[in-house]
């Protein structure tokens, strides 16, 4: 007699996402209310030059544009990349070994990009990432067994371009073209808001390529791709004006040494990119196995979007902050806190799905309201001239942090994912006490600084 072994399934109730694009929708149509009756009594000095207004919209515009552009391609290969090694037979082994690759090109190669785009020019750096994901297009769509180390060192190249390049060009041009303030604080967090439907998105065309045929639709991601990079390399192409770099190696060098290495905020703010860089990772790299730890099954793509929909909702949450009395650190360090209580709950194996979903929802939700607060801080305390060098040096401690834990866990398997989480929890409370600190020792009252 046959033994039958029901499955369980466990689905995501469609009011989360009703309530995500609710609160979404509430927050942004309520601001321009609360901003209205809480704003200046006296308007800005740039209020009286409409024409400086339009031109910052018109780049604003444009630049998210791209900066979408850009968050497709990245999503596009997060979310069809493990889908594409399971379809061509890779072992878990050999990715495991594709991923400590891409984190060692991340860290020996991308490290170094952001100084690289300080000199060259950030809209070239810019080019450079269309250009990466344009060639592991074509590669992966002209070759039967495409090479899938090559492809990773590319496509990390290209995420640590990602990662600094796009914000530093919307700084160094709005601070070029004299632009208020406010416009650039809400660039930031139209960034983070953008990012994450962009990212959403990447999942919908990816699943729509793909499709049902997949002898058929295995290379469909790839052509989109293509089209998405020739795109992205016109329109940065056209409007490229071709100023060159004026500073000298030997100059910025000095600078560096001056500006960045001889003050201990930039390295407190440093050291607080690098600890939510590592959480980050650590949470893509083990919330599938996770959520899955129980024997239930689990539709991983229906959470994938409502962890990004609660991203988009922390972002929405920024503007509301940063026009109340409250300062930037004081909200970076309840953030990292909520954040290191959730991971270390987590890292307790606790596995009941629904409230684990819950807590990766709040996790992404705090992500959305850390990323564009550390980058307003960094218009505080970074020079332009630098910015790019060191949110790239920022992460490289981070990258090397999670080789060791790669190598510790795929290869030698002396810790366990609990212990993986923990170390992500312990370095958001690291973060958290970076921003008490700085805020200790930042200036009062704030001060914007960009040239050397």
């Amino acid at each position: 007699m046959g033994v039958v072994i029901e499955s369980s399934v466990w689905e995501l109730s469609s009011s989360v996402y009703i309530f995500i694009f609710l609160s979404c929708f509430l927050s942004l149509s309520l601001f321009p209310f609360y901003l209205s009756q809480h704003a200046p009594t006296k308007s800005p000095p740039s209020s009286d030059h409409p024409t400086c207004s339009s031109s910052s919209l018109r780049f604003q515009r444009y630049f998210l544009l791209l900066y979408s552009l850009a968050s497709v391609l990245e999503g596009l290969w997060s979310v069809y990349g493990e889908f594409e090694l399971v379809y061509h037979g890779i072992s878990k082994e050999d990715t495991v070994t594709f991923m400590l690759i891409g984190f060692a090109a991340a860290l020996f190669v991308g490290g170094f990009l952001g100084l690289v785009s300080d000199l060259i020019g950030r809209k070239k750096i810019c080019l450079v990432f269309y250009t990466l994901h344009l060639i592991v297009g074509i590669w992966k769509r002209i070759a039967s067994s495409p090479s899938f180390w090559v492809a990773n060192i590319c496509l990390s190249l290209a995420t640590s371009i990602f990662s600094f390049s796009f914000e530093t060009w919307a700084v160094v041009e709005h601070d070029k073209q004299g632009h208020r303030q406010d416009i650039l604080n809400e660039t930031f967090w139209l960034m983070t808001f953008f990012e994450s439907a962009s990212l959403i998105g990447s999942q919908v065309i990816g699943n729509w390529l793909v499709g049902s045929n997949l002898e058929k639709g295995i290379a469909s991601p790839s052509t989109a791709a293509i089209s998405l990079a020739i795109v992205g390399i016109i329109c940065m192409s056209r409007d490229y004006d071709g100023i060159p770099q004026t500073v000298t190696f030997k100059d910025y060098k000095v600078s560096f040494y001056t500006y960045i290495l001889r003050d201990r905020r930039i390295w407190l703010l440093a050291c607080a990119q690098a600890c939510l860089h590592f959480s980050i990772v650590v949470f893509w790299i083990l919330w599938a196995p996770t959520l899955v730890a129980d024997g239930r099954e689990v539709y991983l793509g229906l959470i994938y979007p409502c962890l990004l929909g609660a991203r988009m909702l922390g972002s929405t949450v920024f503007p509301w902050l940063i026009n109340a009395s409250l300062r930037t650190e004081d909200c970076l360090v309840y953030a990292f806190i909520i954040q290191g209580l959730l991971l270390s709950i987590i890292a307790y194996d606790y596995q009941e799905i629904g409230v684990l979903v819950t807590q990766f929802s709040l996790f992404h939700a705090c992500i959305g309201l850390i990323l564009p607060s550390l980058a307003r801080l960094r218009t505080m305390y970074v020079p332009n001239e630098l910015r790019g060098g060191v949110i790239s040096l920022s992460l490289a401690p981070a990258n090397a942090a999670i080789l060791f834990i790669l190598m510790q866990r795929g290869y030698y398997r002396t810790i366990e994912n609990a212990t993986m989480i923990a170390f992500g929890a312990l370095g958001l409370f690291i973060a958290a006490g970076c921003m008490h600190v700085l805020k200790r020792c930042g200036k009062q009252p704030y001060q914007n600084w960009h040239k050397l």
